[in-house]
């Protein structure tokens, strides 16, 4: 999952350097779908939300993203996240979404290939 998950958040990176801020937080929000059935990968998402949200001085995000490291530390390991949810604390923390297709197909060859290791 890890090269899955790297490359929204490099593309986070690059966003938020070039000043696209909003563009920034949807590579972050691709990437906690992508990451978010691993706990490292759940929290560090969450966490460069947080690192977002403070520096865009957004108390709401930054608030909800402290709540959901939490969540994302304590529930994904035991499988307590909802599916295909962005992570942003515009959305519920509970609220199952769909997947993109494109986000399927990654999920589905990753679970595929553990499956058959």
């Amino acid at each position: 999952m890890t090269p899955f998950v790297q490359e929204p958040l490099s593309e986070a990176d690059r966003s938020d350097r070039l000043g696209n801020v909003a563009d920034s937080f949807v590579y972050l929000e691709n990437a906690h779908v992508l990451g978010q059935e691993s706990t490292y990968w759940h929290v560090k998402v969450h966490y460069l939300m947080l690192r977002w949200a403070i520096k865009q001085r957004d108390i709401n995000e930054a608030i909800g993203q402290i709540i959901r490291i939490i969540g994302a530390a304590l529930l994904t390991a035991i499988k307590g996240v909802p599916t295909g949810n962005t992570g942003g604390s515009n959305v519920s923390p509970v609220k199952v979404m769909p997947i993109k297709p494109e986000h399927a197909v990654i999920i589905a060859k990753v679970k595929n290939d553990i499956s058959t290791s």
